[in-house]
């Protein structure tokens, strides 16, 4: 859920998002804090890796366009780059969005675009406010509801997006 969820995050409408290379740097949060231990613990796993190991693990996630921690993703966060193509603003698309997903946009008013969202597999359900910042910025709040074996879950993503270039380069 979490990888679908960041494509979520990656939203933002408007016609005056610039389109190219973002980076979007999310931290999620569960009721119980469950979650974000478990990012901090897998951070610091990564952090107590021999020198080769840990580069190779980092490649491996900048292979995803990931990476957690560090340049504008806060401790804890996990960052992620999303090409926004010219066609997907204008059609206010999600970018990276994984699995089977419905996503239903409401008109912008203002700066601020309200989404919810039904997903078949992975199954879950939200919504979305994201505040368009300026043309290079936006900030999200999403929920995020699932059943993750049969108990029931919800997750609050924060999510800040930061446009980076143009050129989307091997991002797709």
């Amino acid at each position: 859920i979490a990888v679908a969820v960041l494509g979520f995050a990656a939203a933002a409408s408007a016609q005056d998002l610039k389109p190219g290379l973002w980076e979007i740097s999310s931290t999620m949060k569960d009721a119980s804090g469950e979650m974000e231990k478990a990012a901090a613990e897998m951070q610091a796993q990564v952090a107590d890796m021999p020198p080769e190991q840990r580069a190779m693990m980092e490649a491996m996630m900048a292979k995803q366009g990931m990476k957690m921690g560090g340049g504008a993703a806060a401790p804890g966060a996990i960052s992620v780059k999303s090409c926004f193509t010219p066609e997907m603003v204008a059609r206010n698309e999600f970018p990276a969005q994984q699995g089977k997903c419905k996503t239903t946009s409401q008109p912008r008013t203002g700066n601020l675009v309200k989404m919810s969202f039904t997903c078949t597999d992975p199954a879950s359900s939200g919504e979305g406010v994201y505040t368009l910042v300026s043309p290079e910025a936006f900030t999200s709040k999403t929920v995020v509801r699932s059943s993750a074996g049969g108990t029931a879950e919800t997750l609050n993503l924060d999510a800040k997006g930061k446009w980076l270039a143009a050129d989307c380069g091997n991002v797709k």
